[in-house]
């Protein structure tokens, strides 16, 4: 019941002609008088802005603002793979010979969210980690490697919430909603950087110019709070052992290790 009553409200209020006003206000002046309240409801770090509270014209210039140089440390041993994010890890495991992922007791389709034979192949038997971003987080996105843009490409179009309430309940959002996929290539060994669209708002704007791309180099930026989504080839990543679902992590700081080519 609980999972029907919240999938109805979601369907009620999750359409482009709500999602349309939501973005259009938030890119509005009249926006920028909910900047203070915003900074103060949800905890925002301004001594890391590189703008002060008063510089934004719109509560959107918050959402994706920048930080001060610096303000993030990126781990510069070559065989690192950095958290792309400011987020809150929600999950990490293995993808299955089925092609799945298994998050919050739910099976998510991998070879749905990739929409791609090809891409996929690489994938099956390797891991995942899931970082979620909320209306807090700095909202811009980092390469977690240094490497090749292989590929990148769109699929959806509608978004439901990432939150815990979202994987639970929700129609499977990591596989359907609006995405923007990334594939990296480091060596012999490729890395898939799923970027979620959060609901009302999917704009996920990327930012790089080259095909090559630095550990630490943004790349792209969500438009509110989202979800990005790593994936790995079967025995080529290694997990630190600090990291765990539920634990906090910054932009630059360290999710594991790529093992050596094979």
């Amino acid at each position: 019941m609980q999972k029907w009553v919240y999938r109805f409200f979601i369907e009620l209020t999750n359409h482009r002609l709500s999602s349309m006003l939501l973005k259009k206000f938030s890119q509005s002046r009249v926006s920028a008088i909910l900047i203070p309240s915003y900074a103060k409801i949800y905890n925002i770090n301004q001594a890391e802005m590189e703008k002060s509270l008063t510089d934004f014209a719109t509560l959107h210039d918050l959402f994706v603002r920048q930080l001060k140089l610096n303000s993030r440390h990126i781990d510069s041993n070559e065989n690192t793979v950095i958290s792309p994010v400011d987020a809150v890890i929600e999950e990490t495991g293995m993808i299955t010979a089925n092609k799945e992922m298994i998050v919050k007791n739910k099976h998510y389709s991998i070879q749905e969210m990739l929409g791609d034979e090809n891409s996929l192949a690489k994938y099956i038997g390797g891991t995942f980690v899931i970082l979620y971003l909320s209306p807090s987080h700095y909202h811009r996105i980092h390469s977690p490697i240094s490497g090749v843009i292989t590929k990148q490409w769109d699929l959806g179009w509608k978004s439901y919430p990432v939150n815990r309430l979202g994987l639970k309940y929700g129609k499977d959002p990591l596989s359907k909603n609006y995405r923007k996929i990334t594939e990296i290539r480091v060596n012999d060994t490729y890395v898939a950087v799923v970027k979620v669209g959060a609901m009302f708002i999917n704009s996920i704007e990327t930012t790089h110019t080259s095909d090559f791309v630095k550990k630490g180099e943004e790349i792209a930026y969500f438009s509110f709070g989202s979800t990005v989504v790593l994936l790995f080839e079967k025995d080529r990543f290694t997990f630190s052992p600090e990291i765990s679902p539920s634990t906090n992590i910054k932009m630059g700081e360290v999710l594991g290790t790529l093992n050596k080519e094979r």
